[in-house]
């Protein structure tokens, strides 16, 4: 029994005919008496009998044709519900994010998406590794992600979009010897003790180019992935990093370098599931994403 099956036979009810229901409907005679036969099967009882050349309701035909309206109109009502709940422009928006991004983007969402009739968010911190972002999309509406520029793109099952392609430059205390230097090369650095995100984080595959394009292994002496605390580290002479250009925090007793000889970018992108964005409210949220991140690359011009 479903939706279809019931209006047939309420319509049935009202114009008296298999051919005046197809009529109606815009379908041909034979689609309804097949409608009909399907729905007769999951009903014990006989729902329409022969009257001369016509086919009638019986009382139970009658009895279901007349549930049918409230049926009907129960759908309509949740219909009417699920579109007033797509329309709202301001339902509550889920978005996570990892450390560094959050740090950047949130306090321009909140900003942004400030006074009456603009969607609330709800914010999350994430720090999660590179293949367990995508399933973050079945909790949150939006998933701020990080993965580097030459990494597989995110899987099939999530729509994503890049809000910053950002450098990761080499971050070292403003009284290192290597401070002084306007870019940086992988030689320049593979001697120098480093501090770096733990095994499974995107950047650690820089740092494995690092050291193959120096032809060393590099001495890793602090696993560390929140950069707050990787700018302590490195202020305080606990050895270099690597850092994004934007989304970190500026420290006034650290430098940022370029690096030359390796592809140090990552993508900060934007994860949904497909479905998400038929909701006003994470359209909104989505645009003001966009704009931020506009806002975030401006600062270095």
């Amino acid at each position: 029994m479903d939706e279809r099956q019931l209006r047939i036979l309420r319509e049935l009810g009202d114009l008296g005919s298999v051919s005046a229901v197809a009529e109606a409907l815009h379908v041909t005679p034979s689609a309804i008496s097949q409608q009909l036969r399907l729905l007769q099967r999951s009903i014990p009882v006989p729902l329409t009998e022969r009257a001369g050349r016509r086919v009638v309701l019986t009382d139970a035909g009658q009895a279901l044709a007349a549930a049918a309206i409230e049926v009907e109109t129960a759908l309509a009502r949740a219909r009417h519900t699920i579109t007033d709940f797509v329309g709202q422009p301001d339902g509550v928006v889920s978005v996570a994010a990892f450390h560094s991004a959050a740090s950047a983007f949130f306090p321009l969402l909140l900003r942004g998406l400030a006074g009456p009739d603009r969607p609330r968010p709800a914010l999350a911190d994430e720090d999660v590794a590179q293949d367990r972002f995508p399933a973050l999309t079945r909790d949150y509406d939006l998933v701020l992600a990080h993965r580097l520029d030459h990494a597989p793109p995110w899987p099939r099952t999530v729509a994503s979009a890049t809000l910053l392609r950002e450098p990761l430059d080499v971050a070292l205390s403003a009284g290192h010897p290597l401070a002084s230097k306007p870019l940086l090369s992988p030689r320049d650095v593979a001697d120098q003790p480093w501090i770096t995100v733990h095994d499974g984080f995107p950047l650690m595959a820089t740092i494995e180019a690092i050291a193959s394009v120096a032809n060393r292994r590099l001495e890793i002496v602090h696993r560390i992935n929140e950069f707050a605390v990787v700018a302590e580290a490195v202020a305080a002479g606990g050895g270099i990093a690597l850092m994004p250009r934007w989304t970190a925090r500026a420290h006034p007793d650290v430098v940022l370098r370029p690096l030359s000889g390796v592809h140090a970018l990552r993508h900060i992108d934007v994860l949904h599931r497909p479905e998400r964005t038929a909701r006003s409210a994470v359209r909104t949220v989505l645009t003001e994403l966009h704009h931020a991140a506009t806002q975030i690359q401006g600062r270095d011009v």
